[in-house]
């Protein structure tokens, strides 16, 4: 009978149904068969109003929607072009960096496709890079920036592992300060590469450093510069708790893209606000009947099961790891990241743990194989993505990803044979 159950839910979800209904069902299906009273999955759902930090979630997400919405991401593409864009690679090392901070900022890969690879993608032809390049560019930088504050995706993960009481315990700002070093080792790689790939000029004067251009750049983006200091200072620094920075973040956007710039109308506000907050609804829709099946899962003592199922069979900690990567990249490409964070990081958190991992190097580890699923073939949603935006073939996307992928690959096992990159901020080996 369960078994039966299990696959008609599968089967829902094969022809498109909700996501948050699924986890629903599954968690009343556990409850019911242990005779628990079912109003437990509403206790849950009811439980996210008792944390603090998920009042980051609407904050950072209204921000990122409006940046979207305004001239900004041209802004910082002409500023960064400006700065680094007659270095080697400058051009490409720009798209890289605006992407990684645009998708920190929205926690959105898709969003970051859609609104700089529009400015980006003709700039990098223009600048005699190849087609190829500039299209495997665009679809795996859209993806960076997950594993940098105030990333979305790190705060949920953070709200999810809390529910497993870990030791240690893990915290947003934790994870803040351990994505700092496995992110920029990633940009760092393709950055490497997209020098080595940087086309030949053959006018001298293309390669030279305009101070009066970058003057007027830096001037143009005054009101977004602030922002990353101000907001990213606090919170490495400790002053500011993660919440509190999602309300500076808001005011402070807000206040520049609506009153100042002025380049968001009031009469658009209630639309952008509509569509953001439908957004966080169904985050944290997911997020109340996740804490439901997390509840039974824990319950029912099913990942310590798991746990004696997989140190059964796989004994060496080597090979588990690298067991775990394949793992997390396959439902990566699967599934669109918040869900795979909430119903991943309860069965798999527990057995990484008893494998001796630090619950925050797991969670750095779990978001970058997230970050390059994204792009796995053949599911991984960003081709898709890139494919329509620049009505390309995916198996030409696909071909262009390619060798960002391998190179992201690489950083991945490094992150996850190197504790030390993730937790060397937190003092801790």
């Amino acid at each position: 009978m369960i078994w039966f159950i299990a696959l008609a839910l599968l089967a829902l979800g094969l022809m498109g149904a909700p996501f948050f209904a699924l986890i629903a069902a599954l968690a009343l299906m556990g409850f019911y068969g242990q005779g628990y009273d079912l109003a437990i999955v509403a206790v849950e759902i009811n439980r996210l109003g008792e944390m603090p930090v998920l009042v980051a979630i609407p904050l950072f997400t209204l921000a990122g929607y409006l940046l979207s919405e305004s001239a900004a991401p041209q802004r910082l593409v002409r500023m960064t072009q400006a700065l680094v864009g007659w270095m080697p690679g400058g051009l490409a090392i720009v798209a890289l960096v605006t992407s990684a901070l645009f998708t920190a900022l929205t926690g959105a890969s898709g969003v970051t496709i859609v609104a700089l690879g529009a400015v980006l993608f003709p700039a990098l032809l223009q600048a005699h890079y190849s087609e190829r390049f500039s299209l495997g560019l665009v679809t795996a930088s859209g993806s960076l920036g997950l594993l940098f504050a105030p990333s979305l995706p790190l705060i949920i993960y953070g709200v999810v592992a809390q529910q497993l009481n870990t030791t240690p315990r893990v915290s947003v700002d934790d994870l803040f300060l351990a994505g700092i070093i496995p992110g920029m080792l990633m940009l760092t790689v393709l950055a490497i590469y997209a020098i080595t790939q940087s086309p030949k000029i053959n006018n001298p004067e293309e390669k030279r450093f305009d101070w009066r251009a970058a003057r007027a750049a830096i001037i143009d983006a005054k009101w977004e510069l602030p922002l990353p200091i101000l907001v990213l200072g606090g919170i490495y620094s400790g002053r500011i708790a993660p919440s509190e920075a999602a309300a500076l973040t808001a005011v402070y956007v807000f206040l520049v893209t609506v009153v100042i710039r002025r380049e968001i109308k009031i009469t658009r506000l209630p639309a952008i606000v509509r569509e953001a907050m439908m957004l966080v609804g169904g985050i944290l829709l997911i997020l109340g009947v996740a804490f439901a099946l997390t509840n039974y899962l824990i319950d029912a003592e099913i990942p310590t099961q798991l746990f004696a199922w997989v140190q059964e069979h796989v004994t060496q900690k080597w090979l588990f790891l690298l067991a775990l990567n394949a793992f997390l990249l396959f439902f990566g490409m699967l599934l669109e990241g918040y869900p795979a964070i909430v119903v991943l990081t309860p069965l798999v958190l527990p057995i990484a743990t008893g494998y001796g991992m630090d619950p925050v190097h797991f969670g750095i580890l779990f978001l970058a194989n997230l970050q390059i699923g994204l792009f796995l073939a053949p599911l991984g949603m960003n081709l898709f993505i890139t494919s329509y935006r620049f009505r390309k073939p995916v198996t030409e996307v696909i071909r262009a990803s390619w060798p960002f992928f391998v190179l992201l690959f690489a950083c991945v096992l490094a992150i996850t044979y190197i504790p030390w990159l993730s937790l060397v901020l937190l003092q801790r080996p």
